[in-house]
Order: C-alpha cells, then sequence, then structure tokens
C-alpha cells in the first residue's frame, strides 16, 4: 500500500445505503461513520475522497459497481471477502456503523486480504453462466412437479422423452382431476418456455466462445475429456486469468477441492474437501469427473483403483481434482493433454462447431472447423479423416482452414 495514503476509508455496503467511515494511519477516526443512500454516493465520493485515500469494501452484489465508480477516485480500492474479514473481527456487538471503522482500522494496518477483481468480460460471462444455471434450476422444478403427479396417481410413465411437444396429447389423456390436468398443463407449459431460454443463453456461450479472450483457451479445454462447450466457458469464467495461480494446488484450493487438513503438535489428520472456493467450479469438475470415467481409459481406469480404497463419491471427487490439474497445466502453458486421443478430440470439437451452427457462423463446413482447431492446438497433422455419430468426415490438409477461408 503507498506511503502517501493519508486516511484509510470503509465503505459498509447495503441495498439501498452504504455507511462510510475512516480512521488515519495512527488509527485515529478522521471520518465518523455517516450513512450515504446509494444513489448519492458517486456525488458524496466526488466531493469527500482524495487520490491519496483508500478504500475497503466487502465483496457483495453491488461491490464491483462501486469498485468502478471509486477506482478513478483515490489511490486504492481493496475488495475483500466477507468470510475474512469475519474471521479477523468477530466482535459480539455489532452495528454499521462499527462495521465500517473496524473495516478501516483493519485496512489501516494493511492485515486484509484482497480479493481479485474480475475484469467486466469475466464479471458479464460469470453472470450469464449463473443465469443458465438459475434457469435450468427453474426447469428441473418444473419437472419434478410433473413427476410428482405420476407419482401420487401411481401412473407409469411414459415411454421416450416425457416432456416432449408428442407427449402432451399422453398428459391430457391422464386418469386424474380437471385441477391436476391445469397444473400438469401449466408446468409443460413452463418447461417449454424455459427450455427456449436456456438454448438462447447457451447459444450467446457459444459466441462468447468464439470471441477474444475465451476463443484461444477454449479449445484446449475442450480436447480434455468429460469437458464441453458449457463446461469450458463455466470453468473459464470461475477462473478469469490463470496466470493469477501460480501452482496447480492454488486453483484447487480456490475450487473448494482440496482436503482440510488439521495440524497441530502431534496430532496431523485430514478431512474431506474444504468446498471453500468457486462453487460453480466445483460442480462443473465433478460433473466432468464423472464423464471423464465413462469415456477415457486413463480416468476410468484411476477411477476404479481409487474406488477399491475409497468409495466411489471419494473417488469422483479425487478425479476432479486431477482433471482440475490438468486443466491449470493446459491453462497455463498453453499445452495440448499428453492422453489427448485425437480422433476423440476431432469428435469433441465437431460438438463444439456443430452447436448453434458456430461453424457456421464462421463461414466454415464443419470439417473445416474441426480442422482449424486442430491447427490451434497443434495436433492432428495425420489426421486425414474420423467418425462422427456414424458418419466418416474427410479433413482439409492442415493449415487450410480457417475463418474466411
Amino acid at each position: 500500500m503507498s506511503d502517501q495514503v493519508q486516511r484509510f476509508f470503509a465503505i459498509d455496503l447495503h441495498k439501498s445505503y452504504v455507511v462510510v467511515g475512516a480512521v488515519n494511519g495512527q488509527q485515529q477516526v478522521v471520518f465518523h461513520p455517516r450513512r450515504v443512500p446509494l444513489a448519492k454516493l458517486e456525488g458524496w465520493a466526488q466531493k469527500q475522497l482524495h487520490l491519496t485515500d483508500a478504500v475497503v469494501l466487502e465483496a457483495g452484489p453491488n461491490a464491483w459497481f462501486t469498485h468502478d465508480l471509486l477506482q478513478p477516485l483515490v489511490g486504492e480500492v481493496v475488495v475483500v471477502h466477507p468470510y475474512h474479514v469475519k474471521l479477523i473481527s468477530a466482535s459480539r456487538v455489532k452495528t454499521d456503523r462499527i462495521d465500517a471503522l473496524v473495516l478501516a482500522r483493519l485496512l489501516a494496518v494493511n492485515i486484509l486480504p484482497a480479493i481479485w477483481v474480475p475484469p467486466p468480460h469475466v464479471r458479464e460471462l460469470r453472470a450469464l453462466v449463473s443465469h443458465r444455471r438459475r434457469l435450468v434450476m427453474q426447469r428441473t422444478a418444473a419437472k419434478n412437479r410433473l413427476h410428482s403427479v405420476l407419482h401420487r396417481h401411481n401412473l407409469t410413465p411414459l415411454t421416450g422423452d416425457l416432456f416432449s411437444a408428442t407427449s402432451r396429447k399422453w398428459w391430457t389423456s391422464l386418469p386424474i382431476s380437471h385441477s391436476e390436468k391445469l397444473r400438469a398443463r401449466q408446468d409443460l407449459s413452463v418447461v417449454d418456455h424455459l427450455n427456449g431460454l436456456i438454448a438462447e443463453v447457451e447459444a450467446e456461450l457459444g459466441q462468447l466462445s468464439q470471441s477474444e479472450p475465451w476463443a484461444d483457451p477454449v479449445p484446449f479445454l475442450i480436447q480434455l475429456p468429460g469437458i464441453g462447450l458449457l463446461s469450458a466457458m463455466t470453468i473459464l469464467g470461475a477462473i478469469g486469468d490463470i496466470t493469477r495461480f501460480p501452482t496447480a494446488k492454488k486453483l484447487v484450493g480456490y475450487s473448494g477441492l482440496g482436503a482440510s487438513v488439521h495440524a497441530s503438535g502431534q496430532t496431523h489428520r485430514t478431512g474431506g474437501i474444504t468446498k471453500q472456493g468457486r462453487r460453480e467450479l466445483r460442480s462443473v469438475m465433478v460433473e466432468s469427473a464423472w464423464i471423464a470415467v465413462r469415456t477415457h481409459s486413463h480416468w476410468r481406469a484411476e477411477f476404479e483403483h481409487l474406488e477399491k480404497r475409497t468409495g466411489k463419491q471419494k473417488a469422483i471427487v479425487a478425479i476432479a481434482r486431477k482433471l482440475l490439474v490438468v486443466v491449470w497445466n493446459v491453462l497455463s502453458r498453453p499445452a495440448v493433454d499428453r492422453r489427448a486421443d485425437v480422433e476423440g478430440v476431432a469428435r469433441s470439437l465437431m460438438t463444439w462447431g456443430a452447436r448453434h451452427r458456430l461453424a457456421t457462423g464462421l463461414g466454415l463446413s464443419r470439417a473445416q472447423f474441426v480442422r482449424h482447431e486442430l491447427d490451434r492446438l497443434g495436433i492432428g497433422y495425420d489426421l486425414g479423416a474420423f467418425t462422427y455419430c456414424g458418419r466418416t468426415y474427410t479433413l482439409p490438409t492442415p493449415g487450410s482452414a480457417g475463418p474466411g477461408t
């Protein structure tokens, strides 16, 4: 922190207002805590703050907006995780004004662990991924309500897709009351509506995967078993900038997939995973691990070996952790996975290019898209053809495919 800092401000954020207080380097209160309406924060900041001030605020729903607002007006803006502040400053007497002064004093003595402030493009990707997750949860809830109708009446589900357009006539013919049919019909409408919204979000994620800065790292993730377009974009949104993790161990800890440890005196005990970190990264790695153990011989062998000693659930978490280490390696170099199956990678790239007509949008055929991405990865120079969904695709010669060709 700069030696020129004269005042240390803390901003306690709330939905409609903030509480601001400040101390100097000797911990003396130089700005008594006061409430400022959020709508007037910009005007207050321009009038009261100087370039020799430092400001701290806790991460929250409007933290990034406040950070961007204050950054040009002061010498430094520090964003901290509420959990870390709680560990440092736990108190039984807690008010907004006390919180503001405690934060300011912690900032003045420089013991607050600042968190990384994601740039706008990372925030947008995270928000889009979170939005899709909420839509999927709503769709799942509607489908669960429809399943419960069948369970309540002991009805055998229809063979095939229970929620497709062709199943509507079957739902209307069920021997249930008129009000049950009404609720079922409306839940089916909810599922249809959410399907369209989710598809729209996924199409946007597909377009983002072909734009900077995501276009370069995406193929290095999609080459890995178990990782497709949606999981790749979720991983990239959670990680942001891979260079902020100097080691794979740091990334594992950030995901919450690292083991908890208790070591004191003669006692050394490890427990389950910490679960402290970005939940979406942890979840997507476990989902990807399940796919990897089903589709890739190496990961299947690893899983079967671990399952014998630890059980299925612990084994899959261990695979997710190992797969995340591979993610760090391929992104930080960047490099191709040393266990990559070139034909398998080509099929994964084909799925990516075919989804939402991404290849067509670039003016490429699917085969040209695959060749272009293989060239970017630096593999498959001797691969002339591959099989995808029962059909054989002939690839162009290396270096001959690309946008605009």
